[in-house]
């Protein structure tokens, strides 16, 4: 049996990927076009999917072919050997939750997140509480399940689902760093900010926004006949590699927020589209984890479409697109709009400087509440209490505030921690292409993108998950997860001046 075992193995997983991806499309007709009356339907659904993907990877015959294979790894490449190895990593963590708690978690997640997009609009957080209540109720039995079988804290064992062999003293370590510079730095950011940048005076036409917004994707290398652009409450990227599947949301009176979402996601569907061909539906041929994932995403919002070489291809663009003219819309205003700093309520619309905090706000709240700390009842509360320490700001209502992510309605628990993770990452990817390849910064002017996607594409995409994130971050930039790149690139867009 060994000497198959390994093929067979390749081919149960394949079948896995395509259940999770026929899951994902699902998902995301859940979000954009399914109509309401869809929604107990599509719960259970996801919830068949989900507890089929569960129990193909759960079953001990997996367990046997992972060890008959284990046996003739002498007979196995490098890709191969490594494929075999986050086979067994997913087995391990399949084996260790019951495949009821899968699907009934599924079911809570569906009936939360569809209750979420109703109440964060009647900012109705009342309605949506017990809702919360039963999802983080099941999410700690996961977690517990998880933590007794891989010997972890419930909360790593979480984390640890989205960015592998990330734990909390890491995760700790990076943010004590960050904290270390980042108020003074943002306090020092603000004093020297000039007088507000000329406003962009709308109101922009969705349809026009959109149609930018698809030739954007188009110029950064994201082809027409592989994804799609629609719309969501929560924008996000998802579908499979052959079929990515971006969303964003509008508004007539802001010509920026929704194409600052769309490059995001288009960081994510590039990632997607470049993870190598050859292992296609294997574990070793996906991505490696959220923080990379988030560095991939915010390179291209962050470090790219926010530095003045992205801003000069933009302006003429946005003029013709969005029927712009005067001095608002020239480089120099647009720099000042993408740079400005503000303590605000609303994480995916935050700058660079107060991002973190956002990030670290969630960080401790979600810790708390799986933890038994905090009642989910509580939490509009304890938000505010938090917001106030972290960013001295307070929302008015529960909408922009404990309301406006989706992720703990849809039972994503560990997964805030991967943006700023993320972004720490996306700083010392792109300082080490910029060193490597200095071209890039000029060409990105020119409309020209292909040198820095293709570095991307050596140095992430086409790597999946050969590597761990700090072994794939030392082969391309000389060293592992570190927050100096981070430091120096905010130093110098916002207190030096420097025209990125």
């Amino acid at each position: 049996m060994s000497a198959g075992a390994y093929a067979d193995l390749e081919g149960r997983f394949r079948r896995i990927a395509h259940l999770e991806g026929a899951a994902a499309v699902l998902h995301w007709d859940s979000a954009t076009m399914m109509p309401s009356g869809g929604t107990a339907a599509r719960a259970a659904q996801l919830a068949t999917l989900g507890r089929l993907s569960h129990e193909m990877l759960a079953e001990p015959g997996l367990g046997d072919l992972i060890g008959a294979a284990e046996t003739r790894l002498g007979a196995l490449d490098g890709w191969q050997a490594r494929n075999l190895q986050l086979m067994k990593r997913r087995w391990s963590r399949a084996r260790a939750v019951p495949a009821g708690l899968v699907e009934a978690l599924s079911h809570a997640c569906s009936a939360c997140e569809a209750r979420w997009r109703d109440a964060r609009g009647a900012n109705d957080y009342a309605a949506l509480a017990p809702l919360l209540s039963e999802v983080i109720r099941l999410t700690r039995e996961r977690a517990a399940a998880l933590a007794d079988a891989l010997r972890l804290e419930p909360y790593d064992a979480l984390l640890d689902g989205y960015d592998p062999g990330t734990r909390t003293v890491a995760v700790d370590r990076l943010f004590a760093a960050l904290h270390a510079f980042l108020p003074a730095l943002t306090e020092a950011a603000l004093a020297r900010q000039a007088a507000p940048p000329e406003p962009l005076v709308g109101p922009f036409p969705i349809d026009a926004q959109r149609r930018l917004a698809e030739q954007l994707m188009v110029h950064l290398g994201l082809e027409a006949e592989h994804s799609r652009l629609d719309v969501s409450r929560h924008p996000f990227s998802g579908g499979v590699p052959d079929d990515v599947r971006i969303t964003t949301r509008y508004s007539e009176d802001d010509a920026t927020g929704a194409l600052m979402g769309v490059l995001h996601e288009t960081g994510h569907a590039l990632y997607e589209r470049g993870l190598p061909l050859a292992w296609r539906d294997q574990p070793v041929g996906g991505a490696h984890g959220m923080s990379l994932h988030e560095s991939q995403s915010l390179l291209i919002e962050m470090q790219v479409s926010r530095g003045r070489p992205f801003l000069a291809f933009l302006a003429p663009r946005l003029r013709v697109w969005l029927g712009g003219a005067g001095s608002a819309w020239e480089v120099d205003n647009l720099h000042q709009l993408y740079a400005r700093v503000a303590r605000g309520l609303i994480r995916v619309d935050a700058d660079e400087l107060t991002y973190p905090a956002h990030v670290m706000v969630r960080y401790d709240l979600e810790r708390r509440l799986l933890g038994g700390a905090l009642d989910p009842a509580d939490l509009p509360e304890a938000w505010a209490v938090a917001m106030r320490e972290h960013l001295d700001i307070v929302p008015t209502d529960d909408r922009d505030g404990c309301m406006q992510d989706i992720h703990w309605y849809a039972g994503e628990f560990g997964y805030f921690p991967t943006y700023t993770l993320g972004a720490i990452a996306a700083a010392q990817l792109f300082a080490a292409a910029t060193v490597q390849v200095p071209d890039i910064s000029a060409g990105i002017a020119r409309g020209e993108f292909g040198p820095l996607v293709a570095w991307l594409r050596d140095n992430v995409h086409r790597l999946g998950s050969r590597f761990e994130r700090d072994e794939l971050l030392c082969r391309a930039t000389g060293q592992p997860l570190e927050v100096t790149a981070f430091e120096e690139h905010l130093r110098a867009r916002y207190l030096d001046n420097v025209s990125d």
